[in-house]
Formats: structure tokens, C-alpha cells, sequence
């Protein structure tokens, strides 16, 4: 019983910056990671970072360096700043929280946010 919604996403010049906000709601004390996704049309949705309670985070080779995916101070909010972004990060982005339901895990996801990098 987690809900997510993302945020921030729309056009940007190559070489700009975005900053992504993905807000949690429901049973947020269940929610053990918070990954951000990206898909484009003809493709699976793939992994961009991912960031777990303990603050041990995870990024795409496409994006190190450039990506940077953190917490809010209440929890309930994770983001995903993006910088120096090229036409090729242009896709659909997807926040995705691991939650547990003890004993399983779920997997909840946000219904994306359109990011478009053109001149």
C-alpha cells in the first residue's frame, strides 16, 4: 500500500539539468529501496540508480558521474538530479520503491515523468 508519484521531468537543452522528485505516500515505513528507471520506446525499462535506507546507492555506467540520486530529510521523498544531460537520457523516468510485506517484498511504480533533452 504505497503510492508514488513523480515529478520534475520536461524539455531541457543538451547540457542542462534536471532534478527529478519521486513523493511516497501510504505505507512508507515498508519501503527498504528507491530506484529510479528509464524507458524509451522498443526497450526494456532499465535500471538508472537506486538508493536504499541505508544510503547505499547503485548507478547506471550511462550516468555515473552525471546522475545523483538522494533522500529527503522526512524520507518520503527521493530525487534524482541530473546534470549534463544529452539527448540519449530523453525517455520516460520511472521511480520504483522495494517495499516489504513481510515476508515478502513488493515492488510499487510511479507512472513516469517525461524527460526530453533537444535543442
Amino acid at each position: 500500500q504505497v503510492q508514488l508519484v513523480e515529478s520534475g521531468g520536461g524539455l531541457v537543452q543538451p547540457g542542462g539539468s534536471l532534478r527529478l522528485s519521486c513523493a511516497a505516500s501510504g505505507n512508507i515505513l515498508s519501503i527498504r529501496a528507491v530506484g529510479w528507471f528509464r524507458q524509451t520506446p522498443g526497450n526494456q525499462r532499465e535500471l538508472v540508480a537506486i538508493i536504499t535506507t541505508d544510503g547505499i546507492t547503485n548507478y547506471a555506467d550511462s550516468v555515473k558521474g552525471r546522475f545523483t540520486i538522494s533522500r529527503g530529510n522526512g524520507s518520503n521523498m527521493t530525487y534524482l538530479e541530473m546534470n549534463n544531460l544529452n539527448p540519449e537520457d530523453t525517455a520516460v523516468y520511472y521511480c520504483r520503491a522495494q517495499a516489504t510485506l513481510w515476508p515478502q517484498d513488493v515492488f510499487v511504480w510511479g507512472h513516469g515523468t517525461q524527460v526530453t533533452v533537444s535543442s
